[in-house]
C-alpha cells in the first residue's frame, strides 16, 4: 500500500514530542475536572471498573485506529478519509471529527476560563476565614462579563499556540508543561488522604456498588473513555498525521494512554477524600473542583501558593488539549482550503469563541433555558451532545471503515511500521471489526434507552 506523502507538512521533532502532545491533548479538563464529577455521579468505584474495561476494549484499539488513518495518510481528518476512500462519502466521517472538535472546543474554553479565574480567586478564597466556597463559584458563572473575559483571554492563548505552529507552538508547549503537572497532582493526592475522614472518600473511590449502575452510567463510561482519550473528534488523525513511517505506534498509544489513565485515577484519589473530608456532595456536578479543592487548599499550609500551582496547572492542562482541538479544525482549513496557519487560528478562534457564549451565558442571562427531555442546562447540553453521540459515533464509524472498508490486515501493516517493541496483531483486528462497534453500538442504544 502507498504512503500518501505530503512534503510540505510539519513533522514531531520527537517521540517524546508526540507522546507528550498527544497525552497532553488527553490529559486535560477531561481528568481533572469531568472525571472526578462523571464518577461522583455515577456510583464511585462501579464507574470507575466500567470505565477502565472501556478504555482497554474501546479506548486502545480506536486510538491506534486513529493515529495510523492519520499517519498512512499525512493529512487531516477529511483529507484522510478522502484519501483512503476515493470518491466515496466516507470523508464525512471525517467531517464529524471536524465539528466535534469544534463543538467541545466551544465549551471547552468555558470551564478553562473559570479555571484560569481561579488562579486569582483561591487567593481571596483560601485567605478569607468561614468563606463560602461554593458561593464563590456560583458568583463566578453567575456574572455576565467575568467569564466571558476569561473564556476569550484562554482562546486567544490556544489561537496564538496553534499560529505558533507544531513543534515551536504544540511541541514546546507540552514539553515543558506536562511534567509539572505530575508533580503538583502528587502533592495535593499526599494532602488529601492525610485529611481527618479521608478514608470514606477512598471507600467510596474503590469500593464499587454496582447496584448504581444504569444505562446512563455505561454511556457516561464510554463518553468519559472517549472524551478524555481525545477520541472521535479529530485529534489523535491530526496528530498522526504529523508522524512518519519510522514512528512507532502500538508502544507509543499504551504510553499515552497509560498516563492519560494515570492522571484520570490520581485526580480521584486527590478528589474524592478531600470532598468526603470536608462534607461536600460526591456528586455535586461540574462545580466539583472549584467548589471543594479551594476549601482543601484554606486546609493546607502553604494553601494559597498550592492553590495558585493547581489551578495555573489546571489551565495549562486545559491548554494543551484545546491546542489539540484547534489544530484539528486549523489542519483542516490549511489543508482543504489553503488557508495560512496563522488566518485559520485566528478565524477559528474567533468563530469557536462566539459558538461558545451561549454556555457561558446558561448561568447568567439566559439561566433557566434548559433543553427539551435533556432538561439540561446549555453548557451540559454541549457536553451531552459531544460525548454521548458525537464522539462514540465517530469511533464507531471510523472502526467500521478500518475493519471493512480499508481491511484491518492493511491497518495492522501500517500500524506496525516502525515498531520496535510492542506490536499489534490479529486481536486488534477482531477488536476494531467486531467487539468495538458492537460495545458502541450496544451501550448508546441501553444509555439512550434509560434516559428517553
Amino acid at each position: 500500500m502507498a504512503h500518501f506523502d505530503n512534503n510540505n507538512r510539519e513533522s514531531w521533532a520527537s517521540r517524546t514530542g508526540f507522546i507528550l502532545a498527544a497525552a497532553g491533548s488527553a490529559i486535560g479538563l477531561g481528568n481533572i475536572w469531568r472525571f472526578p464529577y462523571m464518577t461522583g455521579e455515577h456510583g464511585g468505584a462501579a464507574f470507575l471498573i466500567i470505565y477502565l474495561i472501556a478504555i482497554v476494549l474501546i479506548g486502545y484499539p480506536v486510538m491506534v485506529n486513529e493515529i495510523i488513518i492519520g499517519r498512512k495518510t499525512n493529512r487531516n481528518p477529511v483529507g484522510a478519509f478522502k484519501a483512503l476512500a476515493p470518491q466515496t462519502p466516507w470523508y464525512i466521517v471525517g467531517g464529524l471529527g471536524v465539528f466535534t472538535g469544534f463543538v467541545i472546543l466551544s465549551y471547552y474554553a468555558v470551564v478553562a476560563g473559570w479555571s484560569l479565574a481561579y488562579i486569582f480567586k483561591v487567593i481571596a478564597s483560601t485567605t478569607t476565614p468561614g468563606i463560602n466556597h461554593a458561593d464563590v463559584f456560583v458568583g463566578h458563572i453567575t456574572s455576565v462579563w467575568e467569564p466571558i473575559f476569561w473564556q476569550a483571554l484562554f482562546m486567544v492563548l490556544t489561537a496564538g499556540v496553534i499560529a505558533a505552529g507544531v513543534v515551536k507552538g504544540i511541541q514546546r508547549c507540552v514539553t515543558v508543561l506536562m511534567p509539572v503537572l505530575l508533580v503538583i497532582l502528587v502533592i495535593l493526592i499526599l494532602r488529601a488522604i492525610t485529611l481527618p475522614g479521608a478514608g470514606e472518600g477512598l471507600a467510596y473511590y474503590l469500593r464499587p456498588d454496582f447496584s448504581e449502575v444504569t444505562g446512563r452510567t455505561l454511556l457516561g463510561a464510554i463518553s468519559q473513555a472517549f472524551f478524555t482519550l481525545s477520541l472521535g473528534m479529530g485529534v489523535l488523525i491530526t496528530y498522526g498525521s504529523y508522524l512518519t513511517a519510522k514512528d512507532e505506534v502500538p508502544g507509543n498509544a499504551v504510553s499515552i494512554v497509560g498516563l492519560d489513565t494515570g492522571i484520570a485515577l490520581m485526580a480521584g484519589f486527590a478528589i474524592f477524600p478531600a470532598v468526603f473530608a470536608l462534607g461536600f456532595e460526591p456528586g455535586a456536578g461540574p462545580g466539583l473542583v472549584f467548589i471543594t479543592l479551594p476549601a482543601v487548599f484554606a486546609e493546607m499550609p502553604l494553601g494559597v501558593f498550592f492553590g495558585i500551582l493547581f489551578f495555573l496547572l489546571l489551565s495549562i492542562a486545559a491548554l494543551t488539549s484545546a491546542i489539540s482541538l484547534l489544530e484539528v479544525v486549523a489542519a483542516w482549513l490549511i489543508d482543504e482550503k489553503g488557508w495560512a496557519r496563522g488566518k485559520a487560528a485566528a478565524m477559528m478562534g474567533i468563530i469557536i469563541f462566539i459558538v461558545g457564549l451561549p454556555a457561558t451565558l446558561g448561568y447568567s442571562v439566559l439561566s433557566g433555558v434548559t433543553t427539551p427531555i435533556l432538561d439540561m442546562d446549555l453548557l451540559d447540553t454541549y457536553d451531552w451532545f459531544a460525548n454521548s453521540i458525537f464522539l462514540p459515533l465517530g469511533g464507531l464509524l471510523a472502526a467500521i471503515f478500518t475493519g471493512y472498508i480499508w481491511g484491518a490486515r492493511n491497518a495492522i501493516d501500517e500500524a506496525n511500521k516502525g515498531a520496535v517493541g510492542f506490536r499489534i496483531g490479529a486481536w486488534w483486528g477482531f477488536l476494531i471489526r467486531y467487539v468495538v462497534p458492537v460495545l458502541i453500538i450496544v451501550i448508546m442504544a441501553v444509555g439512550l434507552y434509560d434516559l428517553f
